[in-house]
């Protein structure tokens, strides 16, 4: 009986209006309606549901401390045999694949559901500004840095110091993003935009602009992993979880060991990859938390899809947008798509659908394996996942 552990079921939640959620949606029902229809492509249902993992911003203080107690609550779900509500940022639910696959090998449970839901851009809700200076917070918040652009700002022009990466650099990345999320009909913004564009939008904080940053919209969604053998049963083809790895190395940016180097993306690529039995060179796209344009090139540079400093060249000339070399965010990534506040669950929903070939306008060629990292915090955390549909 094979226990490999492979991804079943996505879903992420519809929205309007640039990124608001739908008339009557609320946080909880956002994760309940993604779950059902997650479950529904896979042909399961709550029932087969025998661990969960969850995380968020929502209901804190409060019950969403306690998020995989009141969802295992309110979605039903009879006595869970593993629970995982580990926060560590927007990579968590990256994190969270890593840790059912460990749990699922090892025949802990069988049926696990990955959920994140969000409402902060109908709710304002999510505002990293104006909060208390607390542990390391006293040293940079006081002085006034704005998070997070600020932090990745410096980022930035630490990467354009050591490499030579330059604003037209980022561009090529929000351009390329954006290509794709005019193929996304639920993606929030969808009009074309040039490097001027980019070049020429508002500034935000010196070298990042309007276009360099994430989205705010509302958002959901869900992931079900289950093995191998239990997926012969079930409707998808599916999608195999070969390996994984996590990090971490501060929480605020004036930590950061190397501001030129995602040195946490390193760390956890080079055990999915080791795990995993695949390389940078074997991968046909990347799917990578795009909360800023930097991001996107420090985390390239770090999974070794291209050198250290060679990034600036990697993506030159429209070379990750749809018809260039090496298809990346093909959503439309957390600029031009959505971000509600907490995006990595978006990067496995996207590769699964386009390992599985169901991405109709972008979808990305002949795809068999992808590699999606998540990073969270302020570069502070990394995880990362290989996946294939062949599972050899």
């Amino acid at each position: 009986m094979s226990r490999q552990p492979v991804i079943v079921g996505v879903s992420d939640a519809p929205t309007h209006e640039r990124g608001r959620a739908l008339p009557g949606t609320h946080v909880l029902s956002m994760q309940r309606d993604c779950a059902n229809e997650a479950l529904a492509e896979a042909g399961l249902t709550m029932a087969d549901v025998d661990g969960l993992a969850v995380a968020g911003m929502w209901g804190m203080p409060g019950p969403g401390a306690m998020q995989p107690n009141l969802l295992t609550e309110y979605l039903g779900i009879r006595f869970p045999k593993w629970l995982d509500g580990t926060n560590v940022g927007g990579s968590a639910f990256v994190l969270h694949a890593g840790h059912a696959y460990e749990m699922i090998k090892a025949g802990v449970c069988d049926t696990v559901l990955i959920l994140y839901g969000s409402m902060q851009k109908s709710q304002a809700a999510r505002s990293l500004g104006g909060r208390p200076a607390l542990f390391s917070n006293q040293w940079d918040m006081v002085a006034g840095l704005p998070s997070p652009a600020g932090a990745y700002a410096m980022a930035a022009n630490r990467h354009a110091h050591v490499y030579g990466s330059t604003r037209e650099t980022l561009a090529e990345i929000a351009v390329a993003t954006r290509a794709w999320a005019g193929l996304n009909p639920k993606a929030a913004f969808q009009e074309p935009m040039t490097i001027d564009d980019v070049l020429n939008a508002a500034p935000i904080v010196d070298p990042l602009g309007r276009f360099d940053c994430c989205l705010v919209t509302d958002g959901g969604g869900a992931v079900v992993m289950t093995t191998e053998e239990r997926a012969r049963d079930l409707k998808q083809k599916p999608v195999y979880v070969l390996g994984h790895g996590e990090s971490a190395s501060h929480v605020n940016i004036n930590y950061m060991p190397n501001m030129a180097h995602l040195e946490v993306a390193e760390h956890s690529s080079k055990r999915a990859y080791a795990q995993a039995g695949r390389g940078p060179k074997d991968m046909d796209m990347a799917m990578l938390y795009d909360s800023f344009t930097i991001t996107v090139l420090l985390t390239m540079e770090a999974l070794g899809l291209c050198g250290l400093g060679e990034g600036k060249d990697f993506v030159k000339g429209q070379r990750t947008a749809p018809g260039g070399a090496f298809p990346m965010n093909t959503n439309g990534g957390g600029l031009s798509y959505c971000h509600p506040g907490m995006y990595g669950i978006f990067l496995l929903i996207e590769a699964t659908r386009q390992l599985r070939g169901e991405c109709g306008p972008r979808q990305a060629g002949n795809i068999t394996n992808a590699v999606c990292h998540g990073t969270g915090g302020v570069l502070s955390s990394g995880a990362t996942v290989v996946l294939s549909n062949a599972k050899d």
